[in-house]
């Protein structure tokens, strides 16, 4: 059963940085595609950053040249590495994964980013 599990979430300055991790369990994250959503109040959620299998990186405009996603194949862990925060990226993100054969998705419980101004 695949799990994936969320952290680094908090509250922050604007300008400041946060890393979120997503560790996942019962899959090899390196064979799957993996990305990072958010979803602010009253919005949609929508897709921050995606990394594929063979390790191509992709990003919505918003965020390009502020953060970076990432993968330790040791640790089976994603991360998404977020400098230069501002308070729009104030959000719930989450981790997700669609697994290379069935291309089932899975999401993480969600960990909630704020951003003062």
């Amino acid at each position: 059963q695949v799990q994936l599990v969320e952290s680094g979430g908090g509250l922050v300055q604007a300008g400041g940085s946060l890393r979120l991790s997503c560790a996942a369990s019962g899959t090899i994250v390196s064979i799957n595609a993996m990305g990072w959503y958010r979803q602010a109040p009253g919005k949609q959620r929508e897709l921050v950053a995606g990394i594929s299998s063979g390790g191509d990186t992709n990003y919505v405009d918003s965020v390009k040249g502020r953060f970076t996603i990432s993968r330790d194949n040791a640790k089976n862990t994603v991360y998404l590495q977020m400098n230069s925060l501002k308070p729009e990226d104030t959000a719930v993100y989450y981790c997700h994964l669609v697994r290379a054969r069935t291309r089932s998705e899975y999401w993480g419980q969600g960990t909630q980013v704020t951003v003062s101004s």
